[in-house]
């Protein structure tokens, strides 16, 4: 229960059920394909199982934001809960193109979808290259996943007419995503990244499809116009990049148990962050030159443990703490100022609060 007396593990069960539901149903279309089939809708599933459901979330608010009273006709509400649970499609699909992009082993404590299908293609003995089976099924397993994201939404159960504003801002949010996920694969290529390079990757990689897009959203579904959209912007953009300022401290600071990945996990990736940008322009020449050349390659606990001192010692994580507490700052005042309903600017500022200060 947040402090605003919205039940969120409740919700997070009912966008759970709505998913569950969704692809028992894709099940049941699949099934004449026989156990390959089966065996790709058990990663499906695995790949939408727990999380934050941050997405889903700010989408629901962003509704209600403007039609609280969507939650009073259990139908309507439903329908609005399969609609957020179809931006959770979207994410997992990303996450397992991600993964396999970033060759990430593991994902929230588990193997990642192309190591999983690979350990199956080995410990099988089938024919082929077993790495190429698991880029195969992950590469397959992800484009079904923004399938179905797109399919969720349209046929969630509201009147089509309230649906297509919805789905033209979901148009924009996949194609703002795929092309940052580009960016930063090229960011990365390059091995070089400046700052204002490592931003526009964070925004349009995640903050937008992570916040501003889920909460225009809900609230094209509520009927919202462009003013209203403004003001969630205001909100939702620098909440967006705050959360993701987060995320990546967590990939080099993180505790293992609670992030289900390996210690200084973007470093081993090479991920050229706004959190390394920084480390990179303040550090010690000699310190700055270990950070870039070590990035990308296997990294043992001290070899982590140093690149973590530097990255300390250069100033870079006390700044993007700071940039994180300023961007949060702006985006509550802004909430502030927007004309929504009460009760949603209480669970909405909950909601920043728990995507901001996370250790997980």
């Amino acid at each position: 229960m947040t402090s605003s007396g919205w039940d969120s593990a409740d919700f997070r069960d009912r966008v759970q059920a709505a998913l569950d539901a969704f692809l028992d149903e894709q099940a049941e279309r699949l099934a004449p394909l026989g156990p390959d089939a089966s065996r790709l809708l058990d990663e499906a599933r695995a790949a939408v199982s727990g999380g934050k459901r941050f997405r889903a979330a700010f989408c629901y608010w962003g509704a209600l934001a403007l039609a609280p009273d969507l939650a009073t006709r259990p139908e309507e509400d439903d329908a609005l809960i399969r609609a957020c649970a179809s931006l959770e499609l979207l994410h997992a699909s990303a996450l397992v193109h991600d993964d396999l992009m970033d060759a990430s082993d593991t994902r929230r404590g588990r193997a990642a979808t192309h190591r999983q299908f690979e350990t199956d293609h080995r410990e099988a003995r089938w024919r082929g290259v077993p790495e190429q089976y698991g880029a195969a099924a992950a590469i397959l397993l992800g484009d079904l996943l923004l399938t179905w994201a797109d399919e969720m939404l349209r046929r969630c159960g509201l009147p089509l007419a309230q649906v297509a504003p919805a789905l033209d801002v979901f148009d924009h949010c996949r194609s703002e995503v795929i092309a940052g996920q580009f960016l930063d694969v090229s960011v990365q290529a390059r091995g070089l990244a400046d700052v204002d390079a490592a931003m526009t990757v964070l925004r349009y990689k995640s903050a937008k499809y992570s916040i501003e897009r889920p909460l225009h959203i809900g609230a094209a579904l509520a009927g919202a116009g462009p003013r209203t959209m403004s003001e969630l912007t205001a909100f939702g953009l620098p909440l967006g990049e705050a959360f993701q300022l987060r995320d990546d401290l967590l990939g080099v600071f993180g505790d293992p148990a609670a992030t289900g990945k390996p210690a200084g996990d973007d470093l081993i990736e090479g991920k050229r962050t706004v959190l390394v940008a920084l480390a990179l322009d303040a550090a010690e020449p000699e310190d700055a030159k270990l950070l870039h050349t070590s990035l990308g390659t296997p990294l043992g606990e001290a070899a982590v443990e140093q690149l973590r001192g530097i990255i300390d010692g250069s100033g870079a994580h006390h700044q993007v703490e700071s940039v994180i507490t300023e961007l949060a700052g702006r985006a509550v005042t802004a909430l502030e100022r927007a004309e929504v309903d009460d009760r949603a600017r209480a669970v909405l500022r909950d909601l920043a609060s728990a995507a901001t200060d996370r250790a997980v």
